[in-house]
């Protein structure tokens, strides 16, 4: 394999948790000296690891899974290295994002890798109201005690689009569900606990590029009038109907409301 090769040839190789990487070498025995550069110290080790490669030295950057740089460590340096006219040469790696997509069957013509959204509420969904509208299948990670509270943002923001949740992929346990926002989430709201890594694909919504706002707001108003339905249930049942974001129906209700 390349990347053993690569790790066996280097002069040091900076890894994101040399424990990790350590028991990789040792498996090869593959004796080589490891320093740290992680999300916690990338910023300061960038110098000094420069410096080395700048000297003549060579160096491969490793991280604990993934490919390096995608949404793990390694841009900083890259960046560095790129500016300071250091040769780069990717070694194609595992990537999460580009293996769930294959197995996906979303469109992969276009896709935008969102990497992990933010842990707080507000910010998340600033984060998904910013993307909502991009032509092409999202790609997102998300930890196991967060996917609930995701899976119900992405269906009040997004509206129910096609979706695809993986996990443990290339594991014992890797799994695929396949189905609406809701469908997944019901699902995974039937089970005791959810774990492993985790990859949410969310299809591009057809139906919100086709939607006619001026027939949303028809239905908004005969909702309105009908009276049998709060503002919130009338937003949920127009955004299945239309392929509409919930947000985006109930902030069309509170307008209309407001104008009345």
């Amino acid at each position: 394999m390349r990347a053993l090769e690569i790790l066996s040839q280097v002069d040091f190789i900076a890894a994101e948790d040399t424990r990790h990487t350590r028991r990789l070498l040792s498996h090869y025995d593959i004796g080589n000296k490891l320093i740290s550069c992680h999300e916690h110290n990338e910023a300061e080790r960038v110098e000094g690891i420069i410096e080395k490669l700048a000297s003549g030295m060579t160096a491969a950057l490793a991280t604990d899974a993934g490919t390096p740089a995608v949404s793990d460590p390694g841009y900083r340096l890259v960046n560095a290295a790129a500016a300071a006219g250091i040769r780069i040469i990717p070694i194609p790696g595992p990537s999460a994002a580009m293996t769930a997509l294959c197995a996906s069957g979303l469109p992969s013509d276009a896709f935008f890798f969102a990497g992990f959204p933010p842990s707080r509420t507000a910010k998340r969904r600033e984060r998904m109201q910013a993307i909502a509208h991009i032509p092409g299948t999202l790609i997102l990670y998300e930890s196991a005690n967060r996917i609930g509270a995701t899976l119900k943002d992405a269906l009040d923001i997004f509206g129910d689009r096609a979706a695809v949740l993986a996990r443990e992929m290339t594991k014992t346990h890797e799994e695929f569900i396949r189905g609406s926002i809701s469908e997944i989430l019901a699902e995974l709201e039937g089970r005791q606990s959810v774990k492993g890594e985790i990859t949410l694909l969310i299809a591009p919504s057809v139906a919100q590029k086709a939607a006619d706002p001026s027939a949303v707001r028809e239905l908004i108003v005969a909702g309105l009038k009908s009276k049998t339905a709060g503002a919130s249930s009338l937003a949920k049942e127009i955004s299945k109907t239309c392929g509409v974001s919930r947000q985006a129906v109930y902030d069309m209700i509170l307008e209309i409301k407001g104008q009345g």
